[in-house]
């Protein structure tokens, strides 16, 4: 929705390019007026960053901004509501769609788009470009954006599996480009990822009016927030399946651990949240994709927290933690998600069963699991 005397802007983000730039071209011809703003951070290991300004006719500008602190995506933060600014003072433009390069994700920018664009900008929506017959290679690619030729720092360490899940999985849109080489299973895969998204063929007229339709940063970041994540629901279809796995009983670490390799490579996708019975207080986010494991903590389970600081925490959290509320642990529980083509669903039930502490481990008392082995120190310790 624009808000009045404000440049409407949408971000277009997603790994798949071709299929980006069919949608960002689509945008450009079908809402007058508009321009797209897109920074290409190819060179940036040469020390610069090329941004394109163009709208359906072609090529507007052509300029170079340094790279910041050595990182390409400083470089594009520190240009891209500048030069969005500069096309809502001109007054001409009706639409600026922000193309990002493959790597960038989609989250970060909104929010420096919100945070910054003062009273010149409103963020309409957040679009994930999506060709269905690549969703499961790029899901599926353990490689590191670095090896792939897309790392937007020599720091950055991300996997192009982890990065194209969370440039699917925060848009609330996903426009698909028509694929001959997609079939069920891959459109069933997109549709599981993502079941809250909306889906809109790239070639629609749907496209234009969804990328005005309006857009909530806040809430789009407490849906990936791992305590309050809106995942996916049990699903089975044309080979796909979603499988969920509740428990309220914690991991015993050492057999966990034992067990994350044969977990994270069970599914094309996993993500969700749990606990161990070495750690009781702590919320840990597990986010896997292409064999690639991130555990982390999230912060403290709200049954860990004195009564007066739930006013301080917002209501989706709380809502979420009503949800799995267990009149003896509160809202610690393990709430993972499995979602892959060919999925063993009962074997991966077992595995994770078995990681469970047993009767006699779960009756020896909180005081008792903390002193079991640490095995995740390295994992959720590390400087």
């Amino acid at each position: 929705m624009e808000r009045e005397g404000r440049l409407p802007v949408v971000i277009v983000a997603g790994l798949h390019s071709e299929a980006r730039a069919e949608v960002v071209d689509r945008l450009l011809r079908s809402v007058p007026g508009s321009v797209a703003l897109h920074h290409d951070l190819a060179g940036a290991t040469d020390g610069s960053v090329l941004r394109l300004i163009r709208d359906a006719d072609g090529v507007l500008s052509r300029g170079e901004t340094p790279l910041v602190d050595d990182c390409a995506c400083c470089a594009l933060r520190e240009d891209l509501v500048p030069e969005l600014q500069r096309m809502a003072d001109g007054g001409l433009i009706r639409l600026a769609v922000v193309e990002l390069w493959d790597s960038v994700e989609p989250k970060t920018m909104a929010e420096v788009i919100a945070a910054h664009g003062g009273d010149r900008l409103t963020l309409t929506n957040v679009i994930t470009a999506v060709d269905p017959a690549l969703v499961l290679p790029c899901l599926a690619n353990g490689d590191d954006l670095a090896e792939a030729g897309l790392a937007a720092a020599p720091t950055d360490r991300r996997t192009v599996g982890d990065t194209w899940a969370r440039q699917l999985e925060y848009a609330p849109v996903l426009a698909v480009v028509d694929s001959d080489e997609a079939d069920d299973e891959d459109r069933v895969l997109l549709a599981q990822l993502h079941p809250t998204a909306l889906r809109v063929p790239a070639a629609s007229a749907e496209l234009a009016r969804v990328a005005l339709a309006g857009f909530d940063v806040e809430a789009a970041a407490a849906a990936q927030h791992p305590a309050c994540a809106l995942l996916p629901q049990e699903a089975d279809e044309a080979g796909v399946t979603t499988f969920v796995w509740r428990r309220h009983r914690p991991f015993h670490p050492e057999r966990l651990y034992e067990a994350l390799e044969d977990l994270c490579c069970a599914a094309a996708r996993s993500r969700g949240r749990f606990w161990l019975a070495d750690r009781p207080d702590t919320l840990l986010a597990w986010d896997a994709a292409g064999g690639a494991l991130c555990v982390e903590s999230a912060g403290p389970w709200l049954a860990s927290l004195p009564d007066a600081a739930w006013e301080m925490v917002p209501p989706v959290r709380r809502a979420a933690a009503a949800l799995d509320w267990h009149p003896e642990h509160g809202d610690c529980c393990q709430h993972l998600v499995f979602t892959s083509p060919g999925l063993d669903r009962d074997g991966l039930e077992r595995l994770l069963d078995s990681c469970l502490l047993t009767d006699a481990e779960y009756a020896s008392g909180r005081e008792a699991w903390k002193h079991l082995p640490a095995a995740f120190d390295t994992l959720l310790d590390a400087v």
